[in-house]
């Protein structure tokens, strides 16, 4: 299917432009080319967003001192593009790690543990409204309503879709 989406492509797009009304033509593209642009920002700022936490979770993790930490926080990184799914999985990996690595010293279960918070809270209150929110164009209430909206609404699909649907939503209410 993608080869010939690529390969035909510009009689795709012919199609469709025959198909919108000379009148507001003009009107639907720019839509359209807003509604992309911020459906792109949202998909760049996750993608900073998860290389930022990689890189926080996989340091920290090898300043503590825990056995593959690195590769651990690149993996809990990489998976934080689904929401809380990348904070809880390295959580729980990096921490029966630690269980494992430091058994009789609660010390270094804690610091892992702390690695994690920290990185949790610089994602929640600095990288994801800045890199994500500011990109998109929506306030962070909207962000976290249309996250629990989509949540109630469609389970885990519907928060994985739910933030580039409200950045189309926003792009409609401004116009």
């Amino acid at each position: 299917v993608t080869f010939y989406l690529l390969r035909d492509w510009p009689k795709v797009l012919a199609a469709i432009d025959g198909a919108l009304p000379l009148d507001s033509a003009s009107t639907v593209r720019d839509l359209v080319r807003d509604s992309n642009a911020a459906v792109a920002g949202y998909i760049r700022g996750q993608a900073l967003v998860c290389l930022c936490l990689g890189t926080i979770y996989g340091v920290g993790l090898s300043v503590v001192g825990l056995q593959f930490g690195f590769v651990i926080g690149l993996i809990a990184g990489i998976i934080s593009f689904i929401p809380f799914v990348g904070t809880l999985v390295g959580a729980t990996l990096s921490i029966g790690m630690a269980i494992a690595q430091f058994a009789p010293d609660w010390i270094g279960v804690g610091k892992v543990a702390v690695v994690f918070l920290i990185g949790h809270l610089l994602e929640g209150n600095v990288l994801s409204p800045k890199l994500v929110g500011d990109r998109v164009g929506l306030h962070p209430v909207w962000i976290m309503f249309a996250l629990l909206a989509g949540g109630s609404l469609l389970g885990f699909v519907g928060v994985l879709i739910a933030v580039p649907i409200a950045a189309v939503i926003g792009v409609l209410v401004r116009y």
